[in-house]
């Protein structure tokens, strides 16, 4: 890491033309990063996917200037030299992760990238002396500083309140298809199944030691079982459900949460206050998935209180029954 921290070259030590090639290589870069996000919105987001489109032709109407005063100044070569040969230059993020962002974050993503084209270009501007070059990397930074309200502009053209109101739509769609609806079911099946097993073993054998194990297991195992079910049964491409991988986490995590809640109260020695404080867990527990159904599910909140915490009471009920008896 040091080394490679080592070999690059300062910004302030950088010649002319190596300005030049640096910003040539940027923009290149910038509009490659566009018509990624274009490419990658274009079926779910096509007026999204436009925008950047057309931020892409501005990039690249950016880089032909650059080149041809490059040519003017220096000749046909342009020498190798990129983001990551300097130090403290700002970094774009690799293209792989962006099929991981949201929507949101990809826009965001695209407003930072013209705000820092402009520092860069501000920058630039002052380490050079010729009159040309130096008026066009002002240039530049000005319409780097426009490029904000170019993008407003081509949002407005393209982005209609309509269109953002059905895209943002489908973000949160599939939000909850990949996150919130196996995580739910996750929570659900953590927080009432394990309601048994564990206050069973609670009344049966009164010991805390012994319930913390039996809670820990059921967790842990029913965790595993979800997060795997979860994975395996839907591959996402036919339900647009999303990455298996992403509903697996999440169906397993929240599963195995729901039942270390009250379960984990079994770590204090005395066994009513221990069992006092998981029927508090439960409590929260239940109307926590009672809220999220409401708030994600468009459940009627009663409703959803009524299946949550009926049904999670009778599960309660049949384990305390079994281990009393």
């Amino acid at each position: 890491m040091f080394s490679a921290l080592a070999n690059r070259r300062r910004f302030s030590d950088l010649s002319e033309r190596e300005v030049l090639a640096l910003a040539i290589s940027s923009e290149e870069d910038d509009a490659r990063i566009y018509r990624s996000f274009a490419e990658r919105l274009r079926d779910d987001y096509p007026a999204t996917a436009a925008v950047f489109d057309g931020m892409a032709e501005e990039e690249d109407g950016h880089r032909k200037a650059l080149i041809e005063r490059h040519r003017a100044r220096f000749g046909e070569v342009i020498p190798l030299i990129r983001r990551e040969h300097v130090a403290g230059f700002y970094a774009r993020k690799p293209m792989w992760l962006s099929a991981n962002l949201s929507l949101a974050t990809i826009r965001a993503e695209a407003e930072a990238m013209e705000r820092t084209a402009e520092a860069f270009y501000v920058q630039a501007a002052k380490s050079t002396s010729d009159a040309a070059t130096r008026k066009l990397l002002g240039d530049l930074a000005a319409a780097e500083a426009r490029h904000e309200r170019h993008a407003e502009n081509l949002t407005e053209d393209n982005l209609t309140g309509a269109a953002k109101t059905a895209e943002d739509s489908s973000a949160h769609r599939q939000f909850v298809l990949t996150w919130v609806q196996p995580g739910l079911a996750g929570l659900m099946d953590g927080s009432v199944s394990t309601l048994a097993p564990i206050f069973a073993t609670a009344f049966a054998t009164q010991d805390t030691h012994t319930t913390l194990l039996v809670g820990l297991a059921a967790s842990v195992g029913a965790g595993i079982s979800m997060g795997f079910t979860e994975a395996a049964h839907d591959d996402g491409v036919i339900s647009g459900r999303g990455s298996p991988l992403k509903r697996g986490l999440a169906s397993g995590v929240m599963t195995t949460l729901g039942g270390l809640g009250h379960a984990l109260p079994y770590l204090i020695p005395d066994f009513w206050t221990a069992t006092a404080i998981a029927m508090v867990v439960v409590f929260v527990e239940l109307w926590a998935i009672a809220w999220i159904q409401n708030r994600y599910m468009e459940t009627p909140f009663f409703r959803a209180v009524l299946q949550v915490v009926v049904g999670g009471a009778l599960v309660f009920a049949a384990g305390a029954l079994i281990g009393g008896g």
